[in-house]
């Protein structure tokens, strides 16, 4: 019996030493576990900020996208109200003043609101990315690419221009050729 007994506790206490060994492993397997998880959740939280940065850079987009088409829309009205302005122009040149200078008016003032500028260029140099020359005429009067008349005025939308102004530039008369040619 004392035998079995012996057998009992020898048992007994390699249970009881084996179990800080076996709690042992199952603290590194948490710890790794733990370590695998936090690597995985950083992980996860990364991809989320790159996919709400990309969402914020689609939304940012799409909204200048919105912004784009909305004056490129606003810019085909213009051009199509600026025949209508050209028409009360030259009814005004012919005395039918009263009711045309308010239509006029109230016409000019609407193309301004949606952000048409007019290009007023008379004694001003000629520029051909403003203005379309129609006529010139030789003057010693005043230097040469000056403005002298505006036959049509030119608008610009948001700094793009709509339409050049149609112009009759200065053109300083040359001298005499002195090679005559028989």
């Amino acid at each position: 019996m004392s035998i079995n007994r012996d057998r009992e506790k020898e048992s007994v206490v390699a249970e009881q030493s084996a179990e800080p060994e076996l709690i042992a492993a199952d603290s590194v397997t948490a710890d790794l576990e733990g370590a695998k998880l936090a690597v995985d959740l950083d992980d996860l939280r990364q991809t989320l900020q790159r996919r709400q940065a990309d969402f914020d850079n689609y939304r940012r987009r799409i909204e200048r996208e919105r912004r784009e088409d909305s004056k490129r829309a606003t810019a085909r009205v213009i051009e199509a109200l600026i025949p209508v302005i050209d028409g009360f122009e030259h009814a005004l040149a012919d005395n039918f003043r009263k009711g045309f200078e308010l239509i006029y008016k109230h016409l000019l003032d609407n193309v301004a609101k949606l952000g048409a500028e007019r290009i007023e260029p008379i004694g001003k140099h000629f520029d051909p990315h403003l203005h379309q020359a129609m006529d010139r005429i030789e003057t010693a009067d005043y230097e040469d690419g000056t403005i002298l008349h505006i036959f049509d005025p030119g608008y610009l939308f948001h700094g793009r221009v709509l339409r050049p102004a149609m112009v009759r530039v200065a053109v300083n008369p040359r001298p005499p050729s002195r090679n005559i040619v028989h």
